[in-house]
């Protein structure tokens, strides 16, 4: 077996020395090779894309968070080489939804003895954006654009620009076309959801498969203190979401249409501002490495 380690070193904030002196332990421990790859920012996508015929890999690794994890997924996409997940990075949102084990080095075992491989999914976005977690419009986007200007880091900075979106919350039109059909409505927000929860374990709904060939548009209509409290709780246990702010659109193809361009952001990441949203699902676009306990394997049917 030979692994082909995918490493962002900056992602999380996160030291991965002492996560790769102790896979390289393991590795030599059991004869297993390997090549670790550290991405710099530059030419990252194209190094790894001629790095893979020269390696050869049984298996490539994720060593990062979820932009790494998008990363290599999208370098991955038409090669056949399978991909696993080790956590190291700030949420870690995409390994949770997937059911990784959040310790690293107990997650690279279970890559190294799993021969289970599934088909994971991949959202594009206006032929050119793409996602594997969540992505949305109206007050979360605003949040993230705001945070991410502010040089200033941690849940102090992040609850100082949550209230000011919460104070200035208001509705705006968009028109929804999937499944043949035209959805009107007026929202705070709308979210383009792969799996069901953000990285901070808020649920946006409870019937997201990343492994299934659809994804769910969430239209919320009512932010308030209650709904805040039940979107908490249903953090902990996902029989307090809540199922009365909004209303959810399952399909494999939609397109959103706005009356003024809005600000878009696809998995923590703010894109731009867009008048109308395409999204397609490149169905079972990444060969991934899972387990048993990965309860996606028994859910392969939406609700229509």
């Amino acid at each position: 077996m030979k692994l082909l380690f995918v490493v962002n070193p900056i992602s999380g904030g996160i030291d991965k020395g002492p996560f790769l002196k102790d896979a390289k332990a393991l590795c030599n421990k059991y004869n297993i090779a390997y090549h670790i790859f550290k991405t710099t920012g530059k030419n990252d996508e194209t190094s790894l894309k001629k790095l893979l015929p020269e390696q050869l890999p049984d298996k490539v690794i994720s060593v990062g968070g979820d932009g790494t994890t998008l990363f290599t997924a999208l370098a991955l996409i038409g090669t056949g080489y399978p991909m696993g997940i080790v956590p190291q990075g700030s949420a870690n949102g995409m390994a949770r939804e997937l059911f990784v084990n959040p310790k690293p080095i107990e997650a690279l075992k279970d890559i190294i003895m799993s021969d289970r491989i599934e088909g994971l999914d991949i959202l594009k976005v206006n032929d050119e954006y793409y996602t594997m977690h969540i992505g949305d419009v109206g007050v979360n986007a605003q949040l993230v654009e705001s945070y991410e200007k502010d040089p200033n880091r941690g849940m102090a900075t992040y609850a100082r620009y949550f209230f000011e979106e919460m104070n200035k919350l208001k509705h705006f039109p968009l028109k929804v076309y999937a499944n043949g059909q035209v959805y009107n409505d007026e929202v705070l927000m709308v979210a383009i959801c792969n799996a069901r929860k953000y990285g901070t374990g808020v649920p946006l709904n409870v019937d997201g498969n990343p492994m299934d060939g659809k994804f769910e548009l969430v239209l919320i209509n009512k932010i308030d203190i209650k709904s805040l409290i039940k979107g908490g709780l249903a953090s902990i246990d996902e029989k307090f979401i809540d199922t009365d702010s909004g209303r959810m659109i399952v399909t494999d193809y939609a397109e959103i249409v706005f009356n003024t361009p809005r600000l878009l952001q696809l998995d923590g990441e703010v894109i731009g501002k867009f008048e109308k949203i395409k999204i397609e699902i490149l169905k079972g676009a990444v060969k991934f490495i899972t387990h048993g306990d990965n309860t996606y394997l028994n859910k392969t049917v939406k609700n229509q």
